[in-house]
C-alpha cells in the first residue's frame, strides 16, 4: 500500500442551477476557495453541472472522450493544472459517443491536469412503488450502468471511486480495500428519505468495516429540480470519528 502523508481534502457542496455555465463557474470558484485554504485533494458533488432531474440529464450530457467538447471536464482539467491539485470531479451526465448511451460519470484529474480515471456509476438508484408522499425515482430509465470498479493512484495514495448508490454495496468497498485504497470518495445526492436513514450510517459502516476513510460530497438541498436532496457532505475516519459534516448551504471544509 502506498505510504500516506498528511494532506487536506476540500469538500465543495454547491447549489446546482438550471444554467450549466453558472454551475461550472461556481464549481471553479469553490475549487479555488478550497485550494486557498490549503486543500490538495478536492471533491465535487454528484451531478454538479446539472440538476438531478431525469428530464435534464440528456440535455446536459457531455462527451467525456473529447475534452474540448466537454466544458465541465475542460474546466476541471485547467483548474487542476493551474492550482496543482487533484480533483475528484463529482459526476456529470456522460453521453457515450459510440453507443449514444447516457452514464452517470465521475472524472478524476491529477495535478498535471491529465485525466487519471473515469468511473461510471455501477449501481443505479431505482426507487419504485413508494409510500404515498415518498420519493419515486428510477435512474435506470435514463442511465446505463457502469461495469468496472475504479481505483486510482494519486499523489495521496490509492483512492477508490463510487457514486451515490454505490455506497450501499459493501462488496465494492471491500474490493477497493483489497486493491490498496485508504480512501473512498463517494459523490452523492441522497434524497430526504434515504439521506436521513442511511447517508451517514453507510459511510461509517464502510469506513469501520474496511478501516479506511470515506468522503462524500452532495449538492445543496436547495438545488434546482423536483428531487429534494439531503445534503450533509461528510468525511468519516476508520474509527468512526466524524471529521467534518457540512451543514451550511454551500462551502468547503478541510483537514484530512
Amino acid at each position: 500500500m502506498t505510504k500516506i502523508t498528511k494532506f487536506k481534502i476540500g469538500i465543495c457542496q454547491l447549489k446546482v442551477t438550471i444554467e450549466k455555465n453558472a454551475n461550472i463557474s461556481q464549481a471553479r470558484n469553490l475549487i479555488h476557495a478550497a485550494a486557498e485554504q490549503g486543500a490538495n485533494l478536492i471533491l465535487l458533488p454528484e451531478m454538479w453541472n446539472c440538476p438531478y432531474s431525469a428530464d435534464l440529464f440528456a440535455e446536459f450530457a457531455e462527451n467525456l472522450n473529447d475534452i474540448n467538447s466537454s466544458p465541465s471536464s475542460l474546466m476541471l482539467s485547467e483548474v487542476a493544472y493551474s492550482l496543482g491539485v487533484t480533483i475528484i470531479g463529482g459526476s456529470i451526465p456522460e453521453r457515450d459517443a459510440s453507443s449514444g448511451r447516457l452514464y452517470n460519470t465521475c472524472c478524476v484529474f491529477g495535478s498535471n491536469g491529465e485525466l487519471k480515471a473515469k468511473h461510471r456509476k455501477i449501481h443505479l438508484f431505482d426507487m419504485g412503488k413508494p409510500l404515498p408522499g415518498d420519493v419515486h425515482f428510477k435512474e435506470s430509465d435514463t442511465f446505463s450502468a457502469g461495469e468496472k470498479p475504479t481505483v486510482v493512484e494519486t499523489d495521496f495514495g490509492c483512492i477508490g471511486i463510487g457514486i451515490c448508490h454505490d455506497l450501499r454495496f459493501p462488496e465494492l468497498a471491500i474490493l477497493y480495500r483489497a486493491r490498496g485504497a485508504h480512501l473512498i470518495c463517494y459523490p452523492g445526492a441522497f434524497n430526504m428519505s434515504t439521506g436521513e436513514a442511511l447517508w451517514e450510517l453507510e459511510q461509517r459502516t464502510r469506513a469501520v468495516d474496511n478501516q479506511l476513510y470515506a468522503a462524500t460530497c452532495s449538492p445543496c438541498r436547495d438545488s434546482a429540480g423536483s428531487y429534494m436532496i439531503w445534503g450533509h457532505s461528510t468525511v468519516v475516519g476508520p474509527v468512526c470519528y466524524r471529521w467534518v459534516k457540512l451543514l451550511e448551504p454551500q462551502g468547503t471544509r478541510k483537514q484530512f
